[in-house]
């Protein structure tokens, strides 16, 4: 984010790349609005989002004490720890849920959420919680916690690998959640797609749009223009 954000991490476990980058500058926030990130980890698309648009709301919901601890830590390194505010939490409790209500309804959800139903799990704690889906808070169970906390007309935004993109379909119809847009991240021209932003609205009742999509990185090297606006720029991405 050209120096705008500033992030401490774990030095082993799970470690932010550019998905909560491009998750956050897909979120169409408003100043004043309040959002809900499922899964802050660290806090980072939540301060690049806070970066974006200075006057949010942020209610950050993460299940690892360790992780939601660095996340207050980087609000507060950020000068943001009014504005964000995290709450330790599983999705699929009851209490995590009351405790995300009492901040209020939000006019924007999103999340990075653990999508690895297969393969060998990591075995630092840390990487296993925020890579791999559980049995009791599926990639369903978020999508519908999440549409719980959203205003009529709010929003939703996910990213996801695409083969989880079946999943995060269905589930969105049964929360409500319409008007669905999928925005293809590819790693260069030509390849195929291994990240996508998904993003629907509540009560949304308008077709599904697969947008032009992003490519990241050049084939000479470094990333395109187009991501370098996003990445650095803090340039929106623009799903409507």
């Amino acid at each position: 984010m050209g120096g705008r954000v500033r992030l401490r991490q774990p030095r082993r476990g799970f470690r932010a790349a550019i998905d909560p980058v491009l998750l956050a500058a897909a979120v169409p926030a408003r100043e004043g609005e309040r959002v809900l990130e499922a899964g802050t980890g660290t806090g980072a698309a939540a301060l690049c989002l806070l970066a974006r648009v200075p006057s949010l709301q942020v209610i950050g919901l993460e299940r690892d004490p360790d992780a939601a601890a660095l996340a207050c830590a980087n609000a507060a390194l950020n000068g943001v720890d009014h504005r964000f505010r995290v709450i330790v939490g599983d999705i699929a409790a009851v209490a995590a849920a009351r405790a995300v209500a009492a901040h209020g309804a939000c006019v924007h959800a999103m999340a990075n959420p653990p999508f690895h139903v297969a393969g060998t799990p990591s075995p630092l704690a840390a990487r296993r919680i925020a890579g791999h889906e559980s049995a009791e808070a599926t990639l369903a169970v978020w999508i519908a916690a999440m549409a719980r906390r959203l205003v009529q007309r709010g929003t939703l935004t996910l990213i996801l690998p695409p083969a989880r993109l079946p999943d995060a379909i269905a589930a969105c119809a049964a929360a409500r959640i319409g008007s669905l847009s999928l925005l293809p991240l590819w790693s260069h021209e030509g390849e195929a797609a291994r990240r996508v932003i998904l993003q629907g609205v509540k009560e949304g009742r308008g077709p599904c749009r697969i947008l032009a999509g992003l490519v990241l990185h050049r084939r000479s090297g470094g990333y395109t223009s187009a991501a370098e606006r996003i990445l650095k720029e803090a340039e929106r991405l623009r799903l409507d």
